[in-house]
């Protein structure tokens, strides 16, 4: 009976005039939003919208006519307009300042961005942009790096051949590290064409004339002291050595090049061969 009754009231139910319109409108709709999302249109239709907007806000006078851009040095004004998204028909009133921002913060040379919509033509835009800090080679590549370890620019910039290069997997976290450590030690730093970062646990001086100094692992600023020390007394940076060793507390090893090692048996073969002599003579007389 309840069932019954239900039935009765549902077949009862008139629906609302031009109900059969709207609802053939509504799978119309449907359909076509089906087919954009199935196409992979959605991008395209979005921009299409969005550039209508822009239209009829310009129409209505709220146009971008100016952008206010401050803290930007390497990064170009068309450079920080591209990425934000500015184009020359952008409407403040459509214009997303929140995406511009994201867009913006992921660039690799700003590490913040703040924008703001100032009606009713303006844009104000103020970035903070990364430092370059060092040159990190691995792999064979060179890449422009800031003192957090981001790389800037993938690629050797003529611009920023100044800059001391390290070397090695994990190099670019340590950069501030080795850096700074040879901000402190000058005399040193003039020296040196490459810190290498080995195993990612050490660090490797390599000299401009191709003598390597291996540091500790710890006490990193004893062992500089020591090695200008050394140089201030011996000039053992200017010498005939391959390597200089500095990794165990209080002793140096210095390695010889190759042809130091042969001048040197040589001179030792020279040396016996003039006590052989000297005793040889001894003999004689006695």
């Amino acid at each position: 009976m309840r069932l019954r009754r239900l039935a009765i009231r549902i077949v009862s139910i008139r629906p609302p005039r031009r109900a059969g319109l709207l609802a053939t409108l509504a799978l119309f709709v449907a359909t076509g939003a089906y087919g954009v999302q199935r196409g992979g249109h959605g991008p395209a239709l979005n921009a299409s919208l969005l550039a209508l907007g822009d239209q009829a806000a310009n129409a209505a006078g709220l146009k971008v006519t100016g952008v206010r851009l401050t803290g930007n040095r390497q990064m170009s004004h068309e450079q920080i307009l591209e990425v934000a998204g500015i184009r020359p028909d952008s409407s403040v009133l459509f214009f997303d300042a929140d995406l511009a921002r994201e867009r913006l913060k992921a660039n690799p040379w700003l590490s913040d961005a703040t924008v703001q919509k100032l009606y009713p033509d303006q844009i104000m835009i103020s970035v903070v942009e990364r430092e370059p800090f060092a040159l990190w080679q691995r792999d064979g590549r060179i890449h422009v790096i800031s003192a957090d370890g981001k790389v800037i620019v993938d690629h050797l910039d003529a611009r920023f051949q100044h800059l001391p290069l390290i070397v090695g997997k994990g190099a670019e976290e340590r950069a501030r590290e080795i850096v700074g450590l040879l901000g402190d030690h000058p005399d040193v730093a003039k020296s040196v064409r490459a810190a290498v970062l080995v195993a990612e646990r050490r660090w490797t001086l390599v000299l401009k004339n191709g003598i390597d100094v291996r540091l500790p692992d710890a006490d990193l600023d004893r062992a500089m002291v020591d090695l200008a020390k050394l140089d201030a007394e011996r000039r053992i940076m200017t010498r005939d050595v391959a390597i200089i060793d500095l990794r165990v507390p209080d002793r140096v090893s210095v390695r010889l090049t190759e042809d130091a090692m042969k001048a040197h048996e040589a001179a030792l073969k020279e040396r016996e061969r003039e006590r052989a002599r000297r005793r040889a003579l001894q003999g004689q007389r006695t």
